[in-house]
């Protein structure tokens, strides 16, 4: 039975995965190469709850309805965020241009407030980038831990989602297969029994 308090991921799959969503109050970090589908995860998570949070583009320039963060101090972005669905697009732009000394006190500390009242975040990070110690830094801060995996196979693509860690739930003991389509990410939710 799916937990009627978790919020959305906007993704069916993911939510069953999830037993109902993100719980309420999670510091979210979805890892992954720019070409897994992270971002799309991020922004079907943010629009689930009708854009009404806070969306922060560190790297980009921001679509409709995103806040343009690319020159915000930590702290103003802590104060930026509103709403119960907030994303960081990137964590890994803050860990580059300010030290993982300041993403780990941003993700613990600068944002203790918003995740006390409730609020979700999901923070983008870029595989490939950090050192072992950077990752397991931020691994450690998280309260949910996503990891998209794509491999080429000849001429397929394989992709997969892996729920690394679940504050306060059982982690998933197995990745799940996902597409990318114009819509976003579908996961799979079927297994095959042998």
């Amino acid at each position: 039975m799916a937990d009627t308090t978790r919020q959305s991921t906007g993704i069916a799959g993911l939510d069953h995965a999830l037993n109902g969503g993100f719980p309420p109050g999670s510091r979210i970090i979805i890892s992954g190469s720019p070409l897994s589908g992270l971002e799309l995860l991020a922004q079907q998570f943010w629009q689930a709850g009708g854009g009404t949070g806070t969306y922060l583009m560190l790297d980009a320039v921001p679509f409709e309805g995103m806040t343009d963060a690319r020159a915000i101090d930590t702290t103003t972005l802590a104060g930026a965020m509103q709403g119960e669905r907030i994303v960081v697009d990137s964590l890994s732009t803050l860990i580059c241009a300010r030290g993982i000394d300041a993403a780990v006190e941003f993700i613990v500390e600068d944002t203790r407030e918003i995740i006390e009242k409730g609020a979700t975040i999901v923070y983008i990070l870029y595989a490939g980038m950090h050192t072992p110690y950077e990752e397991a830094r931020l691994m450690r801060a998280a309260d949910v831990f996503i990891t998209l995996r794509h491999q080429i196979h000849g001429n397929e693509f394989e992709r997969t989602l892996a729920i690394e860690k679940l504050k306060g739930s059982d982690v998933p003991q197995r990745v799940i297969p996902y597409h990318i389509t114009a819509e976003g990410l579908e996961l799979s939710t079927t297994s095959r029994v042998v």
